[in-house]
């Protein structure tokens, strides 16, 4: 065991703040990373819970929420590309919801997305929370007829399934909910596409997005780039869309900014309680440093003693970190918030909290001015 472990080991009790600071600093990093990745992620689920491979809509759509009406007979366009097996129409777009009730008080309006498709199992842009419904889409192919997630009941004004509310002057009917589709935004609407059309008063013939299949990825991004050539329309992948729209919300919301201010801040607490606390440490070592130089070891050994102390620490400190974050991501999870601890974002916290580490090892030498045989003799 090195000198420096064995240092760490039996002085623990004044190591103990400079590890429990640097878990600290990984966890934020790692909680805070994995909360932006979970926000965004709802705001392309449409995108990441169809079958679809291929998007198209108006041209320089930034978002999968921001669909705007499109000639529904360019649907001829994307089947006449040989890679496509399918396509169909999608409706997708903001609108405004206000609970019906008997009460004379209205009710808070709240902005919607409405999410319409075609309802049967094969569908193309029906999320999977539908087609695992075959029921559920039955009753939404009736007019008028929509689902909503369970956790947006509150958010929605709404009590439970049977339920009327109003969507921009249409009556419409609760007929159904769905898990695992809470959005950032406003709550997602899910119809068919007729219905959907009424909603967002859309005429006939008109779409938000036309969807379509092809056998690989790569075809995927053969179409789309020979799609880019119509400048009335843009095409992408499913996973170049889905990353679009993130970024779109992580530019739009500032949310991303403010998560990372709050985790830089973490991380500045931990790297000056890390650093103090080895400068404290080497300060206290002075004598037996000074010992040691009498003994003709060189300074940047004992140099590189202290280095090795701030290893240690981070290592220590990092394996802390990583079960109590995926213990924090489980909880949220169970109070409706997605925490998704991506393997990048577990590397960047990582890899980021050991440099934050070692930089305040290279902080405490300066404790190494006052090393000198001599001290022994004070």
């Amino acid at each position: 065991m090195s000198y420096s472990l064995t240092t760490i080991w039996f002085e623990r009790s004044r190591f103990l703040p400079a590890i429990l600071a640097v878990a600290f600093s990984a966890v934020l990093i790692a909680v805070q990373g994995g909360l932006v990745i979970g926000l965004l992620a709802m705001m392309s689920l449409p995108v990441d819970k169809s079958n679809a491979t291929l998007w198209v809509g108006y041209p320089g759509v930034r978002s999968v929420d921001l669909g705007r009406p499109l000639p529904e007979r360019w649907i001829t366009r994307v089947l006449a590309q040989p890679e496509v097996e399918r396509a169909e129409p999608a409706m997708i777009g903001f609108s405004l919801w206000i609970r019906l009730t008997d009460s004379r008080n209205p009710s808070t309006p709240e902005a919607c997305t409405v999410v319409g498709s075609a309802l049967t199992p094969q569908s193309l842009a029906a999320v999977e929370g539908l087609r695992e419904q075959p029921d559920l889409m039955s009753k939404l192919n009736e007019p008028y007829t929509v689902a909503v997630d369970e956790s947006e009941l509150g958010r929605l004004n709404l009590s439970g399934i049977g339920d009327y509310a109003d969507v921009l002057g249409i009556r419409v009917k609760v007929v159904g909910l769905v898990r695992g589709y809470k959005s950032l935004g406003g709550p997602y609407v899910f119809c068919s596409n007729e219905t959907a059309r009424i909603l967002l008063k859309y005429f006939p013939g008109e779409a938000s997005y036309i969807v379509a299949k092809c056998a690989t990825e790569e075809d995927a991004q053969r179409v789309a780039h020979r799609l880019q050539s119509y400048i009335q329309m843009s095409a992408f992948t499913a996973d170049d869309f889905s990353w679009r729209s993130r970024i779109h919300w992580l530019t739009t919301t500032k949310a991303g900014i403010a998560l990372g201010f709050t985790a830089l801040l973490g991380l500045l607490v931990g790297a000056v309680v890390t650093s103090q606390t080895l400068y404290a440490a080497t300060v206290a070592s002075l004598r037996e440093y000074s010992t040691l130089r009498a003994m003709g070891i060189p300074r940047w050994r004992l140099q590189l003693s202290v280095l090795e102390q701030s290893f240690w620490v981070g290592l220590f400190g990092i394996l802390i970190a990583i079960p109590v974050s995926l213990l924090l991501a489980q909880i949220a999870g169970s109070l409706g918030t997605q925490v998704r601890l991506h393997p990048i974002v577990i590397t960047v916290a990582v890899v980021v909290t050991m440099l934050m580490a070692i930089a305040s090892g290279l902080a405490a030498l300066r404790s190494f001015q006052n090393v000198d045989p001599a001290h022994n003799l004070r």
